[in-house]
């Protein structure tokens, strides 16, 4: 190995530094940058390869942060851009991980029964309500629009 990669992986530590094992940490890879070995055997490639990794990562970001008031699929293109990042960098992989088990857990909430019940209670009231709402609607006004009602 070279410096570099023994100075990344004494920055991350020890444990975080061996491979990771299965069902230990949840198949979880190790971190650091997964350039090709020729790319990590010289310091001047990597450094150009790490500024394009960014450089194009930030590119998908910004395109995610333009999509969220715009149509299109923001938060999914931004998570793509930190998918990007994380081939390379520890930190973009630390998010990711944090998030895939925010997600993990929010799944796992949304599937618990009693979470479940509520959901369908709350969403068929509402239903009600709403049924209620355009019953009424329908029994002042008919079926004209309430641009086509005339005074």
């Amino acid at each position: 190995m070279n410096a570099e990669s023994n100075e990344r992986e004494e920055a991350v530590g020890p444990a975080a530094a061996e491979p990771a094992e299965e069902g230990a940490t949840g198949g979880e890879r190790e971190l650091g940058s997964r350039a090709p070995q020729v790319v990590k055997r010289y310091r001047t490639l990597h450094l150009s390869w790490q500024v394009g990794v960014f450089v194009i990562g930030l590119a998908v970001v910004a395109a995610g942060v333009v999509m969220l008031p715009l149509p299109g699929p923001g938060w999914l293109v931004i998570f793509g851009g930190m998918a990007i990042w994380a081939t390379e960098f520890v930190w973009a992989q630390l998010v990711l991980r944090w998030t895939k088990r925010k997600v993990t857990e929010a799944a796992q909430k949304a599937l618990d029964p009693r979470v479940r019940r509520r959901n369908m209670i709350l969403t068929t009231v509402g239903l009600v309500i709403i049924a209620v709402l355009v019953a009424v609607y329908v029994w002042n006004f008919g079926m004209a629009m309430p641009w086509h009602i005339e005074e």
